[in-house]
């Protein structure tokens, strides 16, 4: 079993910054692909980022190449989001996932562990 606890949201500022963090607990963080994902009121769960466990291989959709980073303190468990120039349209629960592998997924049922999710608000 894995748990996860995400946190770091708040309110920011077009342009602002935040970084997300995700606390995993359990034996199996380094069997696990680590991602985020994002959920806009009425909109679907979206993929964010992804990273597998060695830091090599990151993976983001194209909207968000260049603004966020994600990477993991594979010492202390957790997994980062580091998000900038940050943009209204960004704002949306942010939710921590894991899944059993090592290839990357971006469809929010290919993972098998969430955290609570976390709110992002951008105000313009």
């Amino acid at each position: 079993q894995v748990q996860l606890v995400d946190s770091g949201g708040g309110l920011v500022q077009a342009g602002g910054s935040l970084r997300l963090s995700c606390a995993a607990s359990g034996r199996t963080f380094r069997q696990n692909y680590m991602a985020w994902f994002r959920q806009a009121p009425g909109k679907e769960r979206e993929f964010v980022a992804g990273i597998s466990w060695s830091n090599v291989s990151s993976y983001y959709v194209d909207s968000m190449k260049g603004r966020f980073t994600i990477s993991r303190d594979n010492t202390k468990n957790t997994v980062y989001l580091q998000m900038i120039s940050l943009k209204p349209e960004d704002t949306a629960v942010y939710y921590c996932a894991a899944r059993a592998g090592v290839l990357v997924r971006t469809r929010s049922y290919e993972y098998d562990y969430w955290g609570q999710g976390t709110q992002v608000t951008v105000s313009s």
